[in-house]
């Protein structure tokens, strides 16, 4: 089968550098001593090349069905471990049965949204290890009190530990991008619950970077907050100079106001 042709439509940029194929593989840990790995849009198999050469236990998903031939037809003893699915919809649990690592070159149209569904499985999702928009990739890995900070990096930062790893430039990839990108790597910390309604933490969290401007008492008011923690100096702060622990802290001071 002749190489599959990247779809703009589905935003598939294919590397094509190796040595930066094989540092990206080389950054996956085995976190907690998982084995299990799920890799999100292989494409030709540039990055699953590496992957292979370690004792990974390796799943492929990918949307697209030109890849998915490709694929068997190049790893024909994955079998059925080469899934045609769309990674946001499928539900990986019945398949993964307990803890695994995710790794791949994120279509960038998507990377947000596949972050928020590995938020919804982090039980499960030990690690993450990923090439996506440069400033995708810095946002989720900022510190707090930095322009980059905002929802993902809150709420990503409450249950995983991460670290920007490296940059990579446009000319690497076919078609090359109109954008820089960054590696990045998240480990599960010890974190199994929040001090809070996550529920709740959430929306605040989400609430609060709605109008990253304002101050938390502007942000805050869909909440109906009492009048006493209007008067909190915390809500003369913005949502970028509160961590996830400060956002915790907010989160509780909410719910006891609503039960005064």
């Amino acid at each position: 089968m002749d190489k599959v042709k990247p779809k703009k439509h589905l935003g598939q940029h294919f590397l094509t550098d190796l040595s930066i194929a094989q540092r990206i593989a080389e950054a996956l840990t085995g976190h907690q001593g998982v084995k299990k790995v799920l890799e999100i849009g292989p494409g030709m198999g540039v990055l699953t090349d590496f992957l292979r050469e370690k004792d990974w236990n390796l799943y492929l998903v990918d949307i697209d069905t030109e890849s998915i031939a490709y694929l068997h037809q190049k790893y024909p003893d994955l079998g059925e471990k080469i899934i045609e699915a769309d990674y946001l919809k499928k539900d990986f649990a019945p398949l993964m049965q307990g803890d695994y690592a995710v790794v791949g070159n994120f279509p960038y149209n998507i990377s947000s949204q596949i972050f928020f569904k590995i938020l919804e499985e982090r039980k499960h999702v030990t690690e993450v290890v990923c090439m996506l928009q440069k400033e995708v990739a810095a946002r989720i890995a900022s510190p707090k009190g930095n322009k980059d900070y905002g929802i993902l990096s809150v709420l990503l930062q409450a249950f995983y530990d991460i670290e920007y790893l490296f940059s990579v430039p446009p000319g690497v990839f076919n078609p090359p991008p109109k954008v820089n990108s960054g590696v990045i790597r998240l480990k599960r910390n010890e974190v199994a619950s929040l001090d809070c309604d996550e529920k709740l933490f959430f929306k605040v969290v989400k609430q609060g970077f709605a109008t990253r401007r304002k101050t938390l008492r502007n942000c805050m008011k869909p909440f109906n907050v009492s009048a006493e923690l209007n008067a909190d100096p915390v809500m003369d702060k913005r949502a970028e100079q509160l961590d996830v622990h400060e956002f915790v802290r907010l989160t509780q001071k909410i719910e006891e106001s609503w039960n005064q």
